[in-house]
């Protein structure tokens, strides 16, 4: 397959080349990324921060790199995508350029990371193109996306029509017509998700399962103790100086958006379970949760967006700054969108039908747009954290 291939070829040329070699450039992106350099460079940064242990209190990595002595690709690997960037190691460490061990863990971690999510996604030339043209395909997709749904929603071919029209959204557009669109866009990406998660598992030697493993997991994300860094909070953002900012956002993010999930599902439930179908009051639980994640999740997107543009450049790769920028713009917008798209459906004083003609494609585009970019976006990063702890929970 693939992914043994690539680490095949890793391990042929790590027997070739030497760590001088590996540390003689600074580890920074223009560094070649073949795929030897990229398992020897972390490799031997890894031993370095094993031998000096400086940094054990920090988060999961150092406690996992304390325990081997000798470092597979698998292990690089897993240790990479355990590592949450809080880049506290960095600002801690005495052996950063220009110390001839040029130590940029974050860095060398962080282009491994990505190579090796690129290396299981499904199907991998469309990871690459939104690396690169990020912003470009999320808005080419949502245009289009929209365009297609407005034009749906105003001639809707008769297969998909509910018969009688509907209330509240579905008098512009059918339910038929949602989940004919919806439900292959929802699925297809999971199927690929889950594609990608087998051959992270696979290449990191995970085992078998247990409850308590997941519940180690779990446990992890909820907190997002990750972010904590040593306790004190990250550096993403403000260099040396310590900061609970990203911690906050990211948990922001997180819950706005499981609320948001949580309301669509209590209107699957009411729609199918009880026979009560949208629109529903302010106070039902679908409105509750959509409203409240929603707010949340604007909140915890801008917050995010704007750390990002304050963040030290020469942590991360910035050929990827794009991609992963136009993830929180895509889905700040899928809140954004949902909010004034409520907002012109109940507020009197406007001409809600019209507004609701051109909001309601804009926000189901933004959605549609999210979902089938999920496993290529840096969405999916989520999914290889919560593989990575559930590995490290099986020590």
């Amino acid at each position: 397959m693939l992914h043994d291939d690539w680490l095949k070829r890793v391990q042929a040329g790590s027997s070739h080349e030497s760590s001088s070699e590996l540390h003689s450039e600074s580890p920074s992106e223009s560094h070649s990324e073949s795929p030897s350099e990229l398992h020897g460079e972390a490799k031997r940064q890894i031993e370095i921060c094993n031998a000096c242990r400086y940094c054990e209190g920090y988060c999961a990595v150092f406690p996992a790199i304390n325990r081997k002595l000798l470092f597979e690709v698998s292990d690089t690997i897993q240790l990479a995508n355990l590592c949450h960037n809080c880049r506290g190691c960095y600002y801690a460490c005495q052996y950063t350029p220009p110390h001839e061990f040029a130590i940029n863990l974050p860095m060398a971690l962080a282009r491994l990371r990505h190579h090796s999510w690129k290396l299981c996604a499904y199907p991998a030339w469309l990871a690459r193109s939104f690396d690169h043209m990020g912003m470009v395909v999320a808005a080419v997709l949502v245009a289009s996306i929209t365009a297609l749904l407005w034009f749906v929603a105003r001639f809707p071919p008769p297969s998909i029509t509910s018969a009688g029209g509907g209330e509240g959204f579905y008098a512009f557009m059918s339910h038929n017509a949602m989940l004919a669109i919806f439900i292959p866009g929802f699925c297809a990406p999971l199927i690929a998700i889950a594609i990608s998660m087998g051959r992270y598992w696979r290449m990191v030697g995970g085992e078998g399962v247990r409850g308590v493993h997941i519940l180690a997991m779990v446990k992890s994300v909820a907190s997002l103790r990750q972010l904590r860094g040593g306790g004190a909070g990250c550096n993403f953002e403000e260099g040396d100086r310590y900061s609970h900012k990203r911690r906050i956002y990211h948990q922001l993010t997180l819950y706005g958006f499981l609320l948001c999930f949580a309301a669509t599902s209590a209107g699957t439930i009411l729609h199918y379970g009880f026979d009560s179908p949208a629109p529903y009051p302010f106070w039902s639980v679908p409105k509750l949760f959509g409203v409240s994640g929603g707010i949340i999740l604007c909140i915890g997107t801008a917050g995010l967006g704007w750390l990002k543009c304050k963040a030290d450049p020469g942590l991360s790769m910035a050929s990827l700054w794009g991609g992963e920028m136009a993830f929180i713009v895509l889905l700040f917008a899928v809140s954004f969108t949902g909010l004034i798209l409520y907002a012109a459906s109940v507020i009197p004083v406007i001409d809600a039908a019209a507004w609701v003609e051109v909001l309601l494609p804009l926000h189901l585009g933004c959605v549609l747009a999210f979902f089938l970019l999920m496993p290529y976006s840096k969405m999916v990063h989520g999914f290889y954290r919560m593989a990575a702890l559930l590995r490290d929970a099986q020590g």
